[in-house]
C-alpha cells in the first residue's frame, strides 16, 4: 500500500435513502453510547438500543498509541568525535513532546477539528448527531461523519498498524479495513477512542495526533511536515502556516504543499481552520486578516528530505553508509529474528555509531577519483580503496570511484534515460559482497598467493627452501587428501618473459613468480590452502553453486567456499576488496583475524546503548607464521613487484600485488601493524566482443592504470598512517625463516649410485637428468639441480646430471716449458697442442715459458679440442733466444 494515503479520507456522497440510513445508524449509535453512559447524556429521541450493545460490547477496549515510526540517525568520526552521516528513515517522521509543539498547531488541530476537544471523552455526540443530519444533505461532512481528534487518532493508528504488515497483500487489506465508511467500522472507532480516552491524557492524545498524522509527500507527523514544506521547526509557526498543515490532514494527496497546484484546495480549508480559532479567540482580528491574506507563495519553502544514503554527509561515503544500514538492520539488538529486527528498524528512533572516518574516506575518494576517474571512457572502470584496522577489524575508510545512485547503469539503446544512472554512477557497492548490495567480486590474481605462502610455512617449510620458477606443464595436485588429474595438462606462465629457474621462496614471493607458487602447491593441499584463507575470513563475494558455476539456478544448494582449480592459488576466485583487507589486516595482527566491523554502537529511542557489533577475533594463523610471511612480503615493498609502496612516514608495512591474466583487474594489498589497506582498479565488463580492456594498454591522468597502484597504495596508507600510527613488525628467528629444510649434499664427481645412495640419505629424491657432455669419468656426477647448499624440503626431487666422459678440464699450464705444458695437456686428455706464433713481452726470465692457454685454464672442452699456447718472449715482445 501507497504511503501516499489520506489520513482521514473523505466520503463520497450518498444517495437520499443511503443519508437516511446513516442518520439512523448515527442516532443508534449515539443512543447506544447514551445507554452505556460513557459520555454525557444527550438524548436522542426514537433511538433503540438492546440489539446493538452486545456488538458494541465485544469489541476491543483499548487501542496502543504504541511507538511510531521514527528517524533513525546514521553517525560517523570527523576528528575523532561524532558526527552526522544520514537519516534513514521507513517514514520521515520526527517525534515531539507536547511542549515542543507549536500551539498555533495545537489550536489549528483542536479549533479546525475538534472544537470540544478536551469536553467529550473520546466521541463527541453533539457532531455525531451533526453529522447524521448532515448527511441527509449529501455526505457525512468534512471530519468523516463527526470524527474527533481521538477517533482520527484510532484511525491513524490502525492505518500505521497496516503499512507495517509483512505483505503487500496484508497491508492493502488492512488498509482499506481502516479507512472504510461503514456503521461497524465507525462502532469500532469510537469504542477504541473511548479507550484511548480512558487511558491517556487529552495531551497525549493531541500529541500522538499530530505526531502520527500524514502530511502528503512521504512526510509523517507536523515536525516531518514543517521541516519539509518550510524549511522550519515545527516549535514555532505562524497561524497560517499552522492552518496550512492541518488543511492538508484530511486530503493530503491534494491539499498538500508540494506542488502549487494543490494550493488553492490547501487555502480553502486553511481558511475555515484560521476563522474557527478566531471563533475560539485564539487568533485575534488584526493576526486573522494578516493570515487570510497570506498566500502559500510567501511561506512555503519547499526542502527535499535529507535522508537515505544519497544524501549522507561526507565526500564517498553514500556506499559505507548503505552498507552499514543493512549490516545494522541483522543484529539482534533489534530484535531476534528478521521480522522482529525489519519492524524495529522502521519504528525507528535509532541512533546508529558506524565506524567510518569522514575526514580520511574523504581524502581516499578523492584519490580514487584521481587514480581511477569514473568518466573513463574507453572501457568502464572501477576502482576501490578499503582501510581495516587489524586489532579490531573496524572499517576505517571505504571508497569507490563510481558515484552512489541506485537506479540501474544502463547505457543501452532504448532504455528510458530518466529511469537509468549516468555511466559515472553505480547501485553497486564494489567493496563488498553481494548480499550487501556487492556485485560477484573480482579475479584477486596474485594477491590470493599469501595464502599460500602461509598454508607453505604452516606445513614447516621455510623462506629459503629452492623451489622451480621455469614453466612446465602440471599433470596433477592434491585435493582434499587425494590426487586429482588435471586435463588438459595446466601449463602456468609467469608475468615476465624469461623469469623461471630455480629460486628461494622468499625471492618468489616478492617478484610473485606464478609457477613457482604452483610448485609449492604441489607440496601442498589445495583444500588446506583453501582453509587458511577460511581462517582468515576469504570467501566468495556472491554465492554459486557448487558444481555448476555462478549459481543462477537458486534451486540447487550454493555456497561462498572458494573454489578449487589447479589456477586457484594464482587468485581465480572471484572475492571483495573488503573482504582480501580484512583478511590481510589478520596477518598484520600476529596471525589473529578479527571479523569486519561497520558499527560501533546502536543507541534506542529511549536513548538506552544496546552495543554495538561485537568484536569477533580469533587465532587464525600461529603468530611465528604469520611474522614469517610477513617477513618475506615486506619486501614487496621495497625490491619487489610493488617496489616504492612503503610510506614516507617510515612505518613498517608489507604486501602483496595482484594481476589478472589480461591484466584487467590490479590489485595492492598491504598493512602497517596498525591499519590494512586494500586497492583495486579494474575494468568491470568487457567489450561488445566479449573481450576486456587490459589495464596494460591505457593510460590514465597517472599514466598507465596497470603502473598506477603502487603510488595509489602508498597514498592511501599514507592518509590513514597520520590518524593511526603503526610500528614496527617483529622479525621471525632463523629456525623460522630456515623451516625444516634440508641442505642439498654435493655428489658432483660421484658415480651415479654412489648419488641416488647420498641424496636417499640425505632424504631426497633421485632423478636421472641424463647424460651430457663432461669430464670426468664416464657416468660420474657432473651437476645438480638445485645445486648443492641448496635448501629444500624432505621429499624434494634432484634431478642428477652425469657425465659421458666427452670433456676435461683444461690445467692451468701457465709457466711451465712447452714440453712440459705439453706433457700435462696430454696427461688431462687433451693431444692436439699447439704454440702461438705471437709472443708476450716477458721480462727477461720467462722467456720461453707458457704465459697462456686457449681455451684457458678450467675450461671444460672435448679432449680432440685444439690447445694453443702463447709463450713469453723478450722484453719487446719478440722471439726470446732458443724459443721454438
Amino acid at each position: 500500500m501507497s504511503a501516499q494515503k489520506t489520513s482521514a479520507s473523505r466520503t463520497k456522497p450518498v444517495s437520499a435513502v443511503g443519508a437516511f440510513i446513516g442518520f439512523t445508524g448515527f442516532s443508534v449509535l449515539a443512543g447506544l453510547l447514551v445507554t452505556i453512559g460513557v459520555t454525557p447524556a444527550i438524548a436522542v429521541a426514537g433511538v433503540t438500543t438492546t440489539s446493538t450493545i452486545g456488538v458494541f460490547e465485544s469489541l476491543p477496549e483499548y487501542i496502543e498509541l504504541g511507538d511510531l515510526p521514527q528517524r533513525n540517525e546514521v553517525l560517523a568520526y570527523q576528528g575523532g568525535q561524532p558526527v552526522h552521516l544520514a537519516t534513514v528513515y521507513d517514514q520521515n517522521r520526527q517525534e515531539l513532546k507536547f511542549d515542543q509543539i507549536s500551539d498555533q498547531l495545537k489550536n489549528a488541530a483542536i479549533d479546525g477539528e475538534d472544537k470540544r476537544f478536551y469536553d467529550h471523552g473520546g466521541v463527541d455526540m453533539t457532531s455525531l448527531v451533526r453529522a447524521g443530519v448532515g448527511s441527509l444533505a449529501g455526505g457525512l461532512g468534512e471530519s468523516g461523519g463527526g470524527s474527533t481528534l481521538t477517533m482520527q487518532l484510532v484511525r491513524n493508528i490502525k492505518m500505521q498498524q497496516a503499512l507495517e504488515l509483512p505483505t503487500q497483500e496484508e497491508r492493502d487489506k488492512a488498509y482499506n479495513e481502516a479507512v472504510k465508511q461503514t456503521i461497524s467500522r465507525k462502532l469500532e472507532e469510537m469504542k477504541l477512542a473511548i479507550g484511548l480516552a480512558k487511558r491517556y491524557s487529552h495531551q497525549q492524545i493531541l500529541t500522538g495526533y499530530l505526531n502520527i498524522a500524514y502530511f502528503g509527500d512521504q512526510t509523517y507527523g507536523v515536525q516531518a511536515a514543517a521541516q519539509h514544506y518550510y524549511n522550519k521547526s515545527a516549535t514555532d509557526l505562524t497561524p497560517a502556516e499552522a492552518a496550512s498543515i492541518l488543511a492538508i490532514v484530511q486530503s493530503p494527496n491534494s491539499r498538500n504543499l508540494s506542488d502549487p497546484k494543490f494550493y488553492d484546495a490547501n487555502v480553502a480549508r486553511r481558511d475555515v481552520i484560521l476563522k474557527s480559532m478566531y471563533a475560539q479567540k485564539h487568533l485575534t482580528r488584526e493576526q486573522l486578516d494578516e493570515a487570510l491574506a497570506s498566500k502559500p507563495a510567501d511561506y512555503v519553502h519547499l526542502t527535499a528530505p535529507n535522508q537515505g544514503c544519497k544524501a549522507a554527509a561526507g565526500n564517498g561515503s553514500q556506499f559505507f553508509c548503505d552498507y552499514a544500514v543493512q549490516v545494522v538492520r541483522e543484529m539482534s539488538q533489534l530484535g531476534s529474528t528478521q521480522k522482529q529486527r525489519d519492524a524495529a528498524w522502521r519504528n525507528g528512533g535509532y541512533t546508529i555509531q558506524t565506524t567510518l572516518s569522514l575526514d580520511l574516506n574523504s581524502a581516499q575518494k578523492d584519490l580514487i577519483n584521481a587514480y581511477a576517474p569514473n568518466t573513463e571512457a574507453r572501457f568502464n572502470f572501477g576502482g576501490t580503496i578499503d582501510s581495516v584496522e587489524a586489532d579490531t577489524g573496524r572499517i576505517v575508510t571505504m571508497v569507490q570511484n563510481k558515484n552512489y545512485n541506485q537506479l540501474i547503469s544502463c547505457g543501452k539503446q532504448g532504455a528510458d534515460p530518466n529511469a537509468c544512472a549516468p555511466a559515472t554512477d553505480t547501485g553497486i557497492n564494489f567493496n563488498v559482497d553481494s548480499q550487501y548490495g556487492g556485485g560477484e567480486g573480482f579475479q584477486t590474481g596474485s594477491t590470493f598467493k599469501a595464502f599460500t605462502l602461509l598454508n607453505w610455512l604452516q606445513n614447516g617449510h621455510g623462506l629459503n627452501e629452492t623451489v622451480s620458477g621455469t614453466p612446465r606443464g602440471f599433470t596433477s595436485y592434491r585435493v582434499c587428501g587425494s590426487t586429482s588429474g588435471i586435463s588438459p595438462i595446466y601449463q602456468p606462465k609467469n608475468d615476465s618473459a624469461g623469469e623461471g629457474g630455480n629460486m628461494t621462496v622468499e625471492s618468489a614471493t616478492y617478484r610473485s613468480v606464478n609457477v613457482a607458487f604452483v610448485n609449492m602447491a604441489q607440496k601442498l593441499d589445495y583444500c588446506d590452502i583453501r582453509k587458511t584463507a577460511e581462517s582468515l575470513g576469504v570467501h566468495l563475494a556472491k554465492p554459486r553453486t557448487p558444481l555448476a558455476g555462478y549459481g543462477d539456478d537458486m534451486s540447487k544448494p550454493t555456497t561462498n567456499e572458494i573454489e578449487l582449480n589447479p589456477s586457484a592459488v594464482l587468485g581465480t576466485n572471484y572475492i571483495a576488496p573488503l573482504t582480501m583487507a580484512a583478511a590481510y589486516a589478520g596477518i598484520a595482527n600476529n596471525g589473529t583475524f578479527c571479523r569486519p566491523i561497520a558499527i560501533d554502537n546502536i543507541t534506542n529511542a529511549d536513548g538506552k546503548s544496546l552495543g554495538g557489533q561485537p568484536k569477533d577475533c580469533t587465532q587464525a594463523i600461529d603468530p611465528t607464521v604469520a611474522k614469517t610471511a610477513i617477513y618475506a612480503m615486506k619486501k614487496t615493498m621495497t625490491i619487489g613487484t610493488a617496489g616504492g609502496a612503503r610510506t614516507p612516514d617510515g612505518f613498517d608495512e608489507f604486501g602483496k600485488t595482484g594481476t589478472t591474466d589480461d591484466a584487467d583487474q590490479i590489485w595492492l594489498v598491504g598493512s602497517s601493524t596498525k591499519i590494512a589497506t586494500a586497492t583495486w582498479l579494474g575494468n568491470i565488463e568487457g567489450r561488445a566482443d566479449g573481450t576486456k580492456q587490459s589495464l596494460r594498454r591505457v593510460a590514465g591522468p597517472q599514466g598507465l592504470y596497470s603502473l598506477s597502484r603502487t603510488s595509489l597504495w602508498r597514498q592511501a596508507q599514507s592518509i590513514v598512517n597520520s590518524q593511526y600510527p603503526g610500528g614496527q613488525f617483529e622479525a621471525p628467528t632463523p629456525s623460522a625463516i630456515r623451516g625444516n629444510s634440508i641442505t642439498l649434499p654435493n655428489v658432483v664427481g660421484q658415480s651415479g649410485d654412489q648419488a641416488r645412495t647420498t641424496l636417499a640419505g640425505a632424504g631426497f629424491t633421485y632423478v636421472d637428468g641424463g647424460t651430457q657432455p663432461g669430464g670426468g669419468a664416464p657416468g660420474s656426477v657432473l651437476s645438480t639441480s638445485p645445486g648443492a647448499g641448496s635448501a629444500l624440503s624432505k621429499g624434494s626431487s634432484v634431478t642428477v646430471y652425469t657425465s659421458d666422459g666427452s670433456q676435461a678440464t683444461v690445467p692451468d699450464v701457465g709457466g711451465k716449458s712447452v714440453g712440459g705444458a705439453r706433457s700435462t695437456l696430454s696427461n688431462a686428455g687433451f693431444g692436439n697442442v699447439g704454440v702461438s706464433e705471437q709472443f708476450a713481452k716477458g721480462d727477461g726470465k720467462n722467456e720461453c715459458r707458457v704465459a697462456s692457454s686457449d681455451p684457458g685454464p678450467g675450461t671444460n672442452a672435448s679432449k680432440d679440442t685444439g690447445i694453443t699456447l702463447q709463450l713469453f718472449g723478450n722484453k719487446d715482445g719478440k722471439p726470446g733466444k732458443g724459443c721454438k
